[in-house]
């Protein structure tokens, strides 16, 4: 506002009040060019000042994936977490799902394991204890940090993490947020046997992979939850199920993929989050994390895809694992997300894809991390636990229960799988077999160290 000075000659006031109008417009203009970022988030950010131009398009991008809520819920983590009516979701903004109708039938669940033969498999006891202080635990009803306060999405409504501006902005661009970065022309120089590892892109992976000769319909692993620390804001740290057809050379890859992550630069915090990621066109164009772009159609409101975890595991302490399972509805042909034993998250439609539209070809259970070998050196950034998998249980992270569904929608165990870790000196990987946990592994690493220099 202008401030009036008082004075006994007329012209002089209002020559003054003149002037500070137009100081006052000035302030007002550039306070609006600029958003000012705070010194503690610029370390996630990489921006001191945002120009008028570039917020707006920020703000922009953000109102067409934040819808409006019906109610909104504030976590204890600083997450907000909207509750956006079903109908009204990001996903249905894909242009293949104009028409769409969110599937109303319950998917058909796979049918129990498969009894398997395991003559040839290593038995070992993996839950025996002894001298640890480990306990397995599965998590109850409250396992997203947002339930804490016992409030509720209304039925109805599906919830959804907001993204700020803030988030946008630790991103490289608009355009990449919410987006793995894309694969490199060294992907025709990988591993032919392991689609997912690309070698020279700052990727290493510590996975399990099968290729059965039955085709493949879906996937279910447990999985153990940590809290693993990362160095620098643009890696991550994940452990995930890729379920996966096409080829693995050019831009015909289609992936559905699902677990946990701890990423700084997506959520702005060193959280193990729930995840969720898809791609029809080998990470080129198509696809996103979470409910980040159109696609995913959610149809739980009690799952937040992107929210924190929490409690989590402990070294020699109590051990949290959760259970995942994509497959595919056999009556209408979508790949559904499910959590637990019998909990819907939601389902990727069998439009958005190509050869998924059909039936997987592979599938992958494991670990990834990020190096940007900042200084010439290998990151401290953790794998799992950040424990090599020879220290076993409470100490090293695991999947556990690794089964396939096939054309019948039945599981049965994985068998044959093949492991693969492209660094054993900074991350590392031992299956084996038991009558209580099935096919699994142990996992993960701490990145640098004397012998991962």
């Amino acid at each position: 506002m202008a401030t009036v000075f008082v004075s006994k000659f007329g012209g002089l006031s209002i020559f003054l009040i003149y002037i500070n109008l137009l100081l006052s417009s000035f302030l007002v203009i550039f306070s609006e060019k600029y958003l000012a970022i705070s010194g503690t988030d610029l370390k996630q950010t990489g921006y001191r000042q945002v120009s008028s131009l570039r917020l707006g398009r920020i703000q922009r991008h953000l109102k067409k994936i934040n819808k409006p809520p019906v109610f909104t819920i504030q976590s204890p983590d600083g997450d907000i977490i909207d509750c956006v009516h079903k109908r009204k979701q990001p996903a249905l903004d894909h242009p293949l799902l104009k028409n769409h109708k969110i599937q109303r039938v319950r998917p058909e669940m796979p049918k129990m394991m498969k009894m398997v033969k395991t003559q040839g498999l290593a038995h070992k006891d993996i839950n025996n204890t002894s001298g640890i202080g480990g306990r397995l635990k599965t998590k109850g009803a409250k396992w997203q940090m947002w339930h804490q306060k016992g409030e509720k999405c209304p039925k109805g409504t599906v919830s959804i993490r907001r993204s700020t501006v803030r988030d946008v902005l630790r991103a490289k661009s608009i355009y990449e947020y919410g987006k793995k970065q894309t694969k490199s022309p060294l992907l025709a120089s990988r591993r032919f046997d392991a689609p997912d590892v690309v070698s020279g892109n700052g990727h290493e992976h510590a996975i399990a992979y099968t290729r059965p000769s039955e085709e493949i319909y879906g996937a279910k692993a447990t999985i153990n939850v940590w809290n693993p620390s990362i160095e620098l804001v643009n890696e991550f740290s994940l452990s995930q199920i890729w379920v996966l057809s096409g080829s693995f050379n050019g831009s015909e890859l289609n992936s559905i993929e699902a677990g946990w992550q701890v990423s700084p630069e997506l959520y702005g915090d060193n959280r193990p989050r729930l995840f969720t990621y898809w791609t029809s066109d080998a990470y080129q164009a198509t696809g996103c994390y979470n409910l980040l772009c159109s696609g995913f159609v959610q149809t739980n409101s009690r799952i937040a895809i992107g929210a924190a975890i929490s409690p989590v595991s402990s070294v020699n302490g109590d051990q949290y694992d959760i259970t995942i399972l994509v497959w595919k509805d056999p009556k209408l042909g979508h790949w559904w997300m499910g959590l637990g034993d019998s909990t819907l998250v939601g389902y990727w439609p069998a439009e958005i894809f190509t050869h998924l539209s059909d039936r997987a070809t592979m599938v992958e259970w494991g670990g990834e991390i990020v190096n940007s070998q900042a200084d010439g050196e290998h990151t401290s950034t953790q794998m799992g636990s950040g424990h090599f998998a020879d220290d076993g249980f409470a100490r090293a992270s695991y999947f556990r229960n690794l089964e396939i569904v096939d054309s019948d929608n039945s599981l049965s165990s994985a068998q044959e799988i093949t492991t693969l870790a492209e660094n054993t000196n900074c991350y590392n990987i031992k299956s084996s077999y038991n009558n209580d946990w099935g096919t699994y592994f142990y996992y993960g690493g701490p990145g640098k160290s004397q012998n991962c220099p």
